[in-house]
């Protein structure tokens, strides 16, 4: 059994059973990779992937139990690299987190500045992807860290979550439009317009959505975005009332556009942070946990790595 076996048989679960797709993925041969596979069942005793002649289908049961073994044995071999790297180079190396648009865009950069003038050494991934695509990368080690509203929370078992903070959605409209004048606002009068707002499934989607449906009211959506900077676009072109993440909203940028107070209208959104349990983290990435939440140092964060609970704030 080697190290190159398992990588072939993750690779191949990763790539959706396509061989040929995780042999140019390892930078192996087809043929080679599937050497691999059979020498390894073969020292195992059981068959892990089912086939239909050369073409491998699923795993098997065996596979299944097998696979999460594996993943684990990998896990290991990568934090005992990241570990003799951290002894030899404590300040220097590379943070990947993965986060969505309105994280990248409005709440991490005053974060990333300061942690950049502390670790300079320090290079920086971010991937700006959808939440679902965050956990997917946090499962299979990809990244170190990952920032979202929704989906990290419902994988307790997996991941480690911290709430950073909360906020709400605002409408943005164009100035001079007439929801901007002095009157209270209330979703019945949002409802009468157009409303531009994200896509379903990030940003707090499914609160703005809430909301109207406990009001018995349908909103016109006309249009669905993944970035607040396009819905804003759209809304200040009158196309529609935008529906945006507070934060998202900067007058200096935004000038046109008016900010209304919705108040306690929309439920109360928690931005989170999850880590991978059983991921080696760099000292420089429980900094940079710090500066997202001043209460998060190192040993509350372990503490909760460890002992399969929640950070509650």
């Amino acid at each position: 059994m080697n190290l190159q076996q398992l990588r072939i048989v993750r690779e191949t679960v990763r790539q959706g059973f396509n061989l040929t797709a995780a042999s140019n993925a390892l930078f192996t041969s087809q043929s080679g990779a599937s050497k691999h596979i059979r020498d390894l069942e073969g020292e195992l005793g059981v068959e892990l992937f089912e086939r239909r002649g050369k073409r491998i289908l699923g795993l098997t049961l065996a596979g299944g139990e097998l696979i999460e073994v594996v993943e684990r044995i990998l896990l290991d071999v990568e934090n005992l690299r990241r570990s003799a790297d951290q002894l030899a180079h404590e300040d220097r190396g590379n943070l990947s987190i993965a986060t969505t648009h309105t994280q990248a865009r409005y709440a991490l950069p005053p974060i990333i500045a300061r942690f950049k003038q502390v670790f300079p050494g320090v290079h920086l991934e971010l991937h700006q992807c959808n939440p679902g695509e965050i956990v997917s990368l946090l499962r299979t080690g990809r990244v170190d860290i990952g920032i979202a509203t929704e989906a990290l929370h419902e994988h307790g078992q997996l991941f480690a979550c911290f709430p950073l903070y909360h906020w709400h959605h605002s409408v943005i409209v164009p100035e001079g439009h007439p929801l901007d004048i002095d009157v209270p606002l209330t979703l019945g009068r949002i409802a009468e317009y157009p409303i531009v707002t994200y896509h379903e499934g990030v940003t707090g989607r499914a609160r703005i959505d809430e909301a109207f449906a406990a009001a018995d009211l349908v909103p016109d959506i006309v249009l669905t975005a993944l970035d607040a900077d396009v819905i804003k676009t759209y809304a200040e072109l009158g196309l529609g009332v935008g529906l945006v993440a507070s934060m998202a909203y900067q007058e200096k940028r935004d000038q046109g556009l008016s900010l209304l107070d919705t108040g306690d209208l929309f439920p109360r959104n928690t931005t989170y942070l999850a880590l991978r349990r059983g991921h080696f983290l760099r000292s420089y990435a429980y900094q940079f946990i710090q500066l997202c939440n001043g209460e998060l140092d190192m040993d509350s964060v372990q503490k909760v790595l460890a002992d399969g609970n929640s950070f509650q704030r």
